[in-house]
């Protein structure tokens, strides 16, 4: 009963955002029928690559599938040739508000100098690549100041382009912890609060959380681990089981599912124990945290560009990131391949902040982890259906069926013998709106 509540009050807060959304979007219009051809179709239901590639769209959504579609009288027919048709994609980890930067001292000034107003403006500018890349969907693990709350906010009234954000608020940290502010001298820069995440003790963390919805979040972030572009060991676990099960407990009760930003394995085991939904990183995970981690049914989110990037320009980095870059870079590639082995469900994120040309480059992800051995066509489905359940929102998106949301990417040729494909959309539709086709942008 109280789940069924929940789900009705999310759902009327969904309805009151996308109030404004529905007079410029999709319902502009009417019921106008477009119908999509492709000479491939990954509905993402299974592996498998279909050549029934018809999907057909009215009012937003999805009304119907493959060859033997009714096609109304006056529908308009879009014919995109060599192509595969796909889900929205959908990024799990992301960071839109904050900006990268190649020279990591310079990023630090940055995100420190930079009031919200202005890195609001650097936020929706990764928005609109983020969608224009074919991604329909992220979740926001993390920001400063709410600006992912307002930019949701923003996006769903159509003031500006962007995917449909799952905002975290603050991530919720230990005092000194990985999503903790750098040591900066207190005297000129103020340490952060429990309203901005940083807690001590079940009751502050329990009560960071109940902050972080107050203000608007969809889901919760906790850092559990130490990092490897913070200053803190990366291996050490950083919130007790009392304070785990505090911050996940309390967000499950109100219906939030909880992301940990975790490289250590104790910290994970302790996590996985107390209920979380999925483990970002996860560079040092042992077998044993795997299995427990299948059987519980808790996803692994590798981001894979952000490791990609920071071990490969390390010596770009202060000396102790350097060194836990390499470390959890090596460890990191054994790791999925054990998770692989092992059966643990896998979802798309990317971290691409960490990138300097990250946002809008999100696709890459799809490739770097079939190089680290995932068939192709179940990184797909970590990037669609995969992904849209670990966010619980399998019910509007993530597979190409009707009465989905009728986000629908193209890419060219066939993706399961050249994954990048992914990284070069042709086409991209968000919820029956066309903002990008022959791989230029529409948007405005």
């Amino acid at each position: 009963m109280l789940k069924a509540i929940q789900r009705i009050a999310r759902a009327g807060l969904a309805g009151a955002l996308l109030l404004c959304a529905g007079a410029t979007g999709s319902a502009q219009d009417g019921e106008k029928t477009v119908v999509l051809r492709a000479a491939h179709l990954f509905d993402a239901t299974s592996e498998r690559l279909r050549s029934d590639a018809v999907v057909v769209v009215r009012a937003g959504r999805i009304v119907a599938v493959g060859a033997d579609a009714a096609i109304p009288e006056g529908a308009e027919v879009i014919d995109l040739g060599d192509a595969t048709l796909l889900p929205g994609f959908i990024d799990v980890h992301s960071h839109l508000t904050l900006e990268p930067d190649e020279n990591y001292y310079r990023k630090t000034l940055n995100e420190l100098m930079r009031n919200p107003t202005e890195m609001a403006f650097y936020a929706a500018a990764n928005a609109r690549r983020t969608l224009e890349a074919g991604f329909t969907a992220v979740r926001h693990v993390g920001g400063r100041e709410f600006i992912d709350v307002g930019l949701r906010n923003a996006i769903a009234a159509d003031l500006t382009p962007g995917p449909r954000i799952l905002a975290a608020g603050n991530a919720i940290t230990a005092t000194g912890g990985s999503c903790d502010r750098p040591p900066f001298p207190a005297q000129r820069v103020a340490p952060l609060t429990q309203r901005e995440g940083v807690c001590t003790g079940a009751d502050q963390c329990r009560e960071a959380v109940r902050d972080q919805i107050k203000w608007g979040a969809d889901a919760i972030k906790v850092c559990a681990s130490g990092g490897v572009l913070s200053y803190d060991p990366v291996d050490v676990p950083q919130l007790t089981r009392e304070e785990l099960e505090a911050v996940i407990g309390e967000a499950h009760k109100w219906g939030r599912k909880v992301a940990a930003h975790s490289h250590g394995d104790a910290a994970s085991r302790l996590a996985v124990e107390a209920g979380i939904d999925s483990i970002e990183h996860g560079s040092f995970l042992s077998e044993d945290t795997l299995k427990l981690m299948r059987a519980k049914g808790v996803y692994l989110v590798p981001t894979f560009m952000a490791l990609d990037w920071v071990e490969s320009h390390a010596d770009g980095y202060p000396p102790n990131i350097a060194e836990k870059a390499h470390v959890a870079a090596a460890a990191h590639a054994d790791m999925f391949r054990a998770a692989l082995r092992i059966g643990v469900p896998i979802a798309l994120g990317t971290d691409a902040t960490v990138r300097p040309d990250g946002h809008g480059r999100n696709a890459m992800e799809f490739a770097l982890m079939v190089e680290a051995g995932m068939r192709p066509g179940a990184a797909l489905l970590a990037g669609t259906s995969n992904a849209a359940r670990l966010i619980g929102l399998e019910a509007e998106m993530g597979t190409l069926t009707p009465g989905k949301w009728a986000d629908i990417v193209a890419v060219p040729g066939n993706p399961l013998t050249d994954i990048r494909a992914t990284e070069r959309p042709l086409f991209v539709m968000q919820r029956g709106r066309v903002v990008r086709r022959d791989g230029i942008s529409l948007l405005r």
